[in-house]
């Protein structure tokens, strides 16, 4: 089986007949690997984002084409017609901008206008900063509080606050708090799921989240991208510390993770709790 791997996320959740496709990857990546995989995006019930960053959202148009497509295998004609619901924080389309030198911003937002996603492709955007409750136990988190002292928002997001070429000393880039960075939380008889897309607000700070939201104590997997690339000695070991503290089963890591610190939780953690969660990856609970 041949997959492809992108700077992206997109992670297919089905329970109890639900299917939910949350985030869709850089490009091409969500729905080039769904089709090797035997995975048909016409059967996805709802979309649900993570954050407004390009490497979540710009497959969004390909996915919304695909689950527009036909409905099923047997019946090629047919055709979704009713809107594709996308729920999202309303900060998801701010002007999203990554530093990468002084002064040097690219852009890194949605890379779609949402008027023509809404027009063209069928999509219809469930915009909220609470949580959202999509089953009886799969619920979009809404907001992150940020409350503790180790996990803050990478230096190199930026929002674009005017027009215009960028000048040192002015106020036409400000930080990007990321208010629009979300989860999902998944409720099972094992413990709580939680399906992090970045974590820009931090891992911990959502899985309290997670917990104050759906009044479960017990997390069984933590799963996704944890933004601790780059992370201090002093987050990290607060970040090892809780993931002890709070027993949790399983810890798989993916995307904006990096290898310094997935090589730390590996050793942290040991095997039977830390695992890799590359493209492809299948996890099943009863």
């Amino acid at each position: 089986l041949w997959l492809l791997g992108e700077w992206g996320w997109s992670m297919l959740v089905q329970a109890d007949g639900f299917n939910l496709l949350f985030d869709t990857g850089l490009r091409v990546s969500a729905t080039f690997n769904a089709q090797a995989m035997g995975i048909d995006l016409a059967c996805v019930d709802k979309l649900a984002l993570s954050h407004g960053h390009v490497d979540h959202t710009g497959g969004l148009r390909d996915v919304l084409e695909l689950m527009r497509g036909t409905i099923g295998r047997s019946n090629f004609l047919e055709r979704r017609s009713a809107p594709i619901d996308i729920v999202c924080h309303p900060d998801v389309w701010g002007p999203k901008y990554i530093k990468h030198g002084d002064p040097a911003y690219s852009f890194r937002g949605i890379p779609f206008v949402k008027a023509e996603l809404e027009e063209r492709q069928g999509a219809r955007f469930v915009e909220s900063r609470e949580p959202v409750w999509l089953t009886d136990d799969i619920i979009w988190s809404g907001e992150v509080p940020m409350r503790n002292d180790y996990e803050t928002i990478a230096p190199i997001c930026f929002l674009k606050k005017g027009e215009g070429t960028y000048r040192e000393g002015d106020a036409e880039f400000a930080p990007d708090p990321l208010t629009d960075d979300a989860a999902l939380y998944i409720r099972t008889e094992l413990g709580l799921i939680i399906v992090l897309g970045c974590a820009h607000r931090g891992m911990i700070n959502t899985v309290h989240h997670a917990q104050q939201v759906t009044g479960m104590d017990k997390v069984h997997l933590i799963v996704g991208g944890t933004h601790l690339i780059g992370a201090s000695d002093y987050q990290m070991h607060s970040t090892i510390d809780e993931l002890k503290r709070l027993k949790v089963a399983r810890v798989g890591v993916s995307h904006c993770t990096g290898l310094a610190a997935a090589s730390r939780l590996a050793v942290a953690l040991g095997p039977d709790v830390f695992f890799h969660n590359n493209a492809g990856n299948v996890t099943t609970f009863p």
